[in-house]
Formats: C-alpha cells, sequence, structure tokens
C-alpha cells in the first residue's frame, strides 16, 4: 500500500531505508519511544526489515522529491474495549508517529497524520482513532488538534518508558485525544467545501 500526499509518499518500509531511520531512531526525541532506540546501523538494519512485513499498517514516510525516509508512521487495529469478546470488531486505532528532528515545523506531520487517518478510516475500517501524547509534548498535542482530534482525557504518572537517575520508573503525564469516523468524514467534507 502507497499513500501520497503533495509533498510525501507513505510506504512500507525497504532494506535501503536504515541509514535513514537510524538517523532518526538513535536517539528518539520523547520519552514514549525509548524502546525503539537504535545503537548501530545493523540494528536500523533488523528493525527496517521487521518494519516491511507489516505494509498494511507500518509506513515509512517519505519526501516525495528525494525519497528520504524522515519519520514512520503506524497502528494495528483492536477492538476498542478492555474486555470485548474475541468476535468482536477491530474497528479502533491508535497511531504512533514520528518524525525525525530535522524536518520538524515544516507542515510534514500534518500532511501525514492527515493523509495516514484518512486511510484508516476509508480503507481500513476504522470506527474510532484515538492517540495518547505526553503531557510536555506539545507540538503533539497541537497536531492532534489541527487533525480535529478531541482532547478525551488526562491520565496522571500512567505509563513509564524510561527510568530516573536512581534507577526508579519515571511515570508521564499523558493525554488521550480521539476522533471517530463520522466526525473525521464530516471534517473533511467541510475542508473541500472551504478549498
Amino acid at each position: 500500500m502507497i499513500i501520497e500526499t503533495p509533498r510525501l509518499i507513505l510506504r512500507p518500509f525497504r532494506e535501503g531505508d536504515a541509514a535513514d531511520v537510524f538517523e532518526y531512531l538513535e536517539e528518539p526525541q520523547v520519552h514514549c519511544f525509548a524502546w525503539m532506540k537504535l545503537n548501530s546501523l545493523e540494528e536500523a538494519k533488523a528493525a527496517v526489515i521487521k518494519r516491511s512485513r507489516d505494509p498494511d499498517y507500518y509506513f515509512a514516510i517519505t519526501l516525495r522529491e528525494s525519497g528520504k525516509v524522515i519519520g514512520e508512521v503506524f497502528a494495528y487495529p483492536e477492538t476498542g474495549e478492555m474486555h470485548a469478546p474475541e468476535n468482536s470488531p477491530l474497528d479502533t486505532f491508535s497511531p504512533s508517529a514520528m518524525l525525525n528532528s530535522k524536518y520538524h515545523k515544516q507542515g510534514y506531520a500534518y500532511e501525514a497524520g492527515r493523509a495516514f487517518l484518512d486511510y484508516l478510516f476509508r480503507d481500513r475500517g476504522a470506527r474510532r482513532v484515538y492517540i495518547y501524547t505526553d503531557d510536555y509534548n506539545i507540538p503533539s498535542q497541537q497536531l492532534c488538534e489541527k487533525l480535529g482530534m478531541r482532547k478525551e482525557g488526562f491520565f496522571r504518572e500512567i505509563f513509564s518508558f524510561v527510568k530516573n537517575p536512581d534507577g526508579t520508573p519515571h511515570y508521564e503525564n499523558t493525554y488521550q485525544y480521539a476522533i471517530l469516523k463520522k466526525e473525521w468524514l464530516e471534517q473533511q467534507k467541510a475542508i473541500k467545501a472551504e478549498a
């Protein structure tokens, strides 16, 4: 699957993407991606191969003009309920995305995010999409709001991704944003009408 926007192509990962992926995962920008940290180009090569096995849910964000990988976005279907029966529809997604810091503040996150949400709603059967973002990650919160998502909750010390200097878990305060398919489609209709 390939998703195209005016400046970007979201596509499955390829083996040749390892150096670009290592560039932004050598030092992840936010704590929630600490588990994805790569320590070598060899680790990046293995990570890229693993990502390439999920072409419907895991995408490299590439610049249309050069093909450079500047980030990634992924989401997997879930039931949306912790205690849902086994045959419940997998119609809820919680996307994660990251962008190489060299490409921040250029509108790429919004462009990729909008295309990916549209893909989830129109092609993957999403009914609801929700996103967690750390309370200190103001750009991520602003992106969620720009994408038309509503702030649904604030969770104090809900997740721990890194350790404090004394070795104890460092718990993060996290916001949850969400949007429903019917809200997304209505929003897109309004955007087209304004254009």
